[in-house]
């Protein structure tokens, strides 16, 4: 495989960059969010300095401000930073009010990649949805935009929808499906989806790459992790690197921030990542993929 660094990118459909590893800003467990806040601020600007430009945010995570004023307190250059947003189960008006909020609440000029967060809200919402993101790409208020938590039969929907779009607008004016976004670990791989995405082009983001640290005990993970010197994390997150995704570790500690960045110095052997195919179902959280059409 190509050699990747902290500061590799992959090119998206959209014609636009997206760093291979990104920081993953969900919401504090704090009830207070001005602590929250806080933390969730330091937590980004300490992701800047240890060399992460990708921020993963949404509408439902409340931490779109704090991937705002993190790049303002940075000292970088819009440019240098790319942010992602979604917006759930929002339909044409509603996705189109959130697109603004998003850049009231970032105050920025633009959002690098805006997702459909969920497939939730059957046919007429997703296909809403989506035709607010291509209006909003247009007016460049969004470079790229995708879906998250879409099953095959979704993503089938998507794309017969950018279609038929394209018979009403234009060839080429109805946006581009550039990144989906799923849980993805060894013990949920979505193997019809990632093959479906390879076929189409689409970027694969891995959110909860490293399962949400229930997976660190497993024999395979202790043995890699022994044999590079390496965190469980860090063999996880180097597992997703290999498979050609974009890892979103998630953490307000600054030394595990630190280290879920620190994954390029070593390589999984093919015995190796043999070592972490699981014939497994095994999602931490939900999973919308299952989601039948008319939900």
């Amino acid at each position: 495989m190509a050699q990747l660094s902290l500061s590799s990118k992959y090119k998206m459909l959209s014609g636009y960059e997206i760093p291979v590893l990104g920081f993953g800003t969900a919401a504090s467990p704090e009830k207070n969010f001005t602590i929250g806040h806080e933390k969730s601020v330091a937590a980004n600007v300490h992701a800047l300095k240890c060399g992460y430009r990708h921020f993963d945010s949404a509408r439902l995570y409340n931490s779109e401000r704090a991937c705002g004023e993190a790049i303002r307190a940075s000292g970088l250059p819009r440019g240098e930073v790319f942010v992602t947003t979604k917006v759930f189960e929002a339909g044409y008006e509603k996705t189109k009010q959130a697109v603004e909020a998003s850049l009231q609440e970032t105050g920025l000029e633009y959002i690098d990649l805006y997702l459909n967060h969920g497939p939730y809200g059957g046919p007429e919402v997703r296909k809403g949805t989506w035709r607010a993101l291509v209006e909003a790409q247009k007016e460049g208020k969004v470079r790229s935009i995708g879906v998250s938590n879409y099953g095959v039969h979704h993503l089938e929907e998507t794309l017969a929808y950018i279609e038929e779009l394209e018979g009403e607008l234009g060839k080429g004016n109805a946006g581009e499906l550039s990144v989906g976004q799923w849980e993805l670990h060894p013990w949920l791989a979505h193997p019809d989806i990632v093959e479906w995405c390879r076929k189409h082009g689409v970027v694969v983001e891995a959110y909860c790459p490293l399962a949400k640290g229930q997976r660190f005990e497993e024999p395979a993970v202790k043995a890699l992790a022994d044999k590079y010197g390496k965190s469980g994390a860090q063999v996880l997150l180097r597992w997703s690197l290999q498979k050609g995704f974009v890892p979103l570790p998630k953490s307000e500690t600054p030394a595990r921030i630190e280290s879920n960045a620190d994954v390029f110095d070593f390589e999984l052997t093919e015995e190796d990542m043999a070592l972490l195919e699981f014939d497994s179902y095994a999602p931490t959280t939900w999973d919308p993929t299952v989601s039948p059409l008319d939900n």
